[in-house]
C-alpha cells in the first residue's frame, strides 16, 4: 500500500519519569506508516531549574525527527541567549540551527546514520531521548565541527519534521512550535491551545508561501506538503533573496510564554495523528479520567 501498511501497527512504547518539579509520561505508536517516523525527547533535568519536552513528527523518513530529538535541546542549552536568561530567543535560534547543522558532510553523515538505511540510536526504545543521569545535565555540550568529504556540498534533507517543544523553567512555561503538532494545557479542566497548527490555508502562512514563489493546492504546499512550517524540507527553502523566516516553508517557531499557576494541571504534546481524531478538550478530558484511575 505504498507508504502505508495494510493493517496498522498498534504496539505502543511507553515510559514515565519524574523529578522534584515534574512528572511525565510518554507513549508512541507507529500506526499505518511503514516505518516509525516520529520521535520525542523528555529531559526533566535539562539544567537545575529547567525541564524540556519535545515531539517531532517526521515526514518522508525518520532521519530529521531523530536528528531533532538528539540535538535540539542541546542547542537550547548551549546558546548564548540561554546563558543570559533569554530562553525564548534561545529556542528560536535552536529551531533554525537544526537546518544549518543538517547541511554538508557532517549533516549528511549523521542523517544517514539516523535514517532507514543507517544505524539506530542506541537504546532499548529507539525514539526516546532519555535525560542525563545523576545530575549530568551540566555536562551536555555539543561541538559541531564541519567535516570535509564527498558530500561537503550537501544542501540538507528533502525530508522533514515538525517540532513542538515545551520548556518549563521555574514558574514559566515556554512553548515553541513549527508545524502541525500541538501543545495543550489543562487549566481547571479546560483545554487551552498553546500552539498554532501551521497549515498552508492559514492566511499568514499562505501569504508567506506565495511571497516566496510557492503555491497552495488542495491544502498542500506546492501540491505536496500538508503543513507550512517544518525543520528540513530544504527543497522548499531555496529562495536566496529571502531570509530563512520568509521561505516557502520555514523552521521559524511560533513562541508562547505562560506564567504557571495553581490552576494549571498538565500539558499535552502530541502529533497531528491525535488531533485529527480528538479535539483538545477531548484529550484533556481523557487524560483527567486516566489520572483519576491511577491515583
Amino acid at each position: 500500500m505504498g507508504v502505508y501498511l495494510s493493517t496498522p501497527k498498534t504496539d505502543k512504547l511507553s515510559a514515565d519519569g519524574e523529578n522534584s518539579r515534574v512528572r511525565f509520561g510518554l507513549s508512541s505508536m507507529q500506526g499505518w506508516r511503514t516505518t516509525m517516523e516520529d520521535a520525542h525527547a523528555a529531559l526533566p533535568d535539562l539544567d537545575e531549574c529547567t525541564s524540556f519536552f519535545g515531539v517531532y513528527d517526521g515526514h518522508g523518513g525518520k532521519a530529521v525527527s531523530k536528528f531533532c530529538a538528539r540535538h535540539l535541546h542541546k542547542q537550547v542549552l548551549i546558546n548564548d541567549a540561554n546563558s543570559s536568561g533569554d530562553l525564548p530567543t534561545s529556542l528560536h535560534k535552536a529551531f533554525l540551527r537544526m537546518d544549518e547543522m543538517m547541511k554538508g558532510q557532517r549533516g549528511w553523515r549523521e542523517l544517514t546514520e539516523l535514517g532507514d538505511k543507517g544505524n539506530k540510536i542506541s537504546g532499548m526504545i529507539d525514539d526516546i531521548i532519555w535525560p542525563p543521569k545523576g545530575g549530568d545535565s551540566d555536562k551536555i555540550r555539543e561541538d559541531w565541527d564541519t567535516e570535509e568529504g564527498p558530500n561537503s556540498n550537501f544542501p540538507g534533507p528533502t525530508s522533514g519534521s515538525t517540532a513542538c517543544v515545551a520548556v518549563i523553567r521555574n514558574d514559566k512555561l515556554i512553548v515553541a512550535n513549527a508545524g502541525d503538532s500541538r501543545c495543550v494545557i489543562s487549566r481547571k479542566g479546560q483545554a487551552y491551545n498553546l500552539s498554532t497548527d501551521h497549515k498552508p490555508d492559514l492566511e499568514e502562512e499562505r501569504e508567506r508561501i506565495l511571497g516566496a514563489g510557492g503555491f497552495v493546492v488542495a491544502g498542500r504546499v506546492n501540491a505536496s506538503l500538508n503543513l507550512s512550517r517544518a525543520i528540513g524540507d530544504m527543497e522548499l527553502k531555496q529562495n536566496d533573496l529571502l531570509p530563512v523566516e520568509r521561505q516557502i516553508v520555514t523552521a521559524e517557531p511560533e513562541l508562547k510564554t505562560v506564567q504557571l499557576s495553581e490552576d494549571d494541571e498538565f500539558i499535552v504534546l502530541a502529533c497531528d495523528g491525535i488531533w485529527d481524531c480528538m479535539s483538545s478538550q477531548e484529550v484533556v478530558d481523557f487524560v483527567h479520567k486516566q489520572l483519576k484511575t491511577c491515583v
